[in-house]
């Protein structure tokens, strides 16, 4: 029974962690570290696996149709005309169902490079909102840091009498106003 035992030195190499910086067990220095840290270089490697799984399906897609078309055509003596179908049925719902998980990896490649896009963009909008937040919270501790202002109300001009805003007192009273 062999158990796994840490170096000397405390840390797990093999693990990966901590290669070049013994102390720093949060970070691992891979052979993708550098695309990890970056959301461009990881959409450009997520883009290039995509690829290299469009291909796959390409072929898979092929393969399935082929083999669909053997299996199903091996009549053994005996059969009735829906035994090789039904024999086949197993062998074409597996390779379906890799097909089908091959477009699911598309799509999950696609939507994994989109998410670390948004986390980037998310950690910067994070940070200017705790600044944000943060004055805003100064501001409502000290409210003498700004000074308050004048409460004088608002005055409404005085526009010069028209005539036809004014309460009429009679209908005969036109207050020098002329009859059309």
């Amino acid at each position: 029974m062999s158990t796994h035992r840490p170096p000397a030195d405390g840390h797990d190499s093999a693990a990966g962690f901590g290669a070049t910086n013994p102390g720093d067990t949060r970070r691992p220095d891979g052979p993708l570290a550098d695309i990890a840290a970056s959301a461009a270089a990881t959409a450009r490697y997520l883009a290039d696996l995509q690829l290299t799984v469009r291909d796959m399906e390409r072929h898979l897609a092929v393969l399935t149709d082929q083999t669909t078309v053997h299996v199903r055509g091996t009549h053994l003596q005996g059969d009735r005309f829906y035994h090789a179908r039904l024999r086949a049925r197993p062998v074409e719902k597996a390779l379906e169902k890799a097909l089908r998980d091959a477009r699911s990896l598309i799509a999950d490649l696609e939507r994994a490079a989109y998410q670390r896009r948004d986390f980037d963009t998310g950690c910067d909008t994070t940070v200017k909102d705790r600044k944000q937040k943060e004055l805003e919270k100064t501001r409502k501790k000290s409210p003498h840091a700004i000074p308050p202002r004048p409460n004088i109300p608002p005055q409404v001009p005085q526009q010069p009498n028209t005539g036809y805003a004014a309460p009429v007192a009679g209908i005969h009273d036109l207050r020098g106003r002329e009859s059309a």
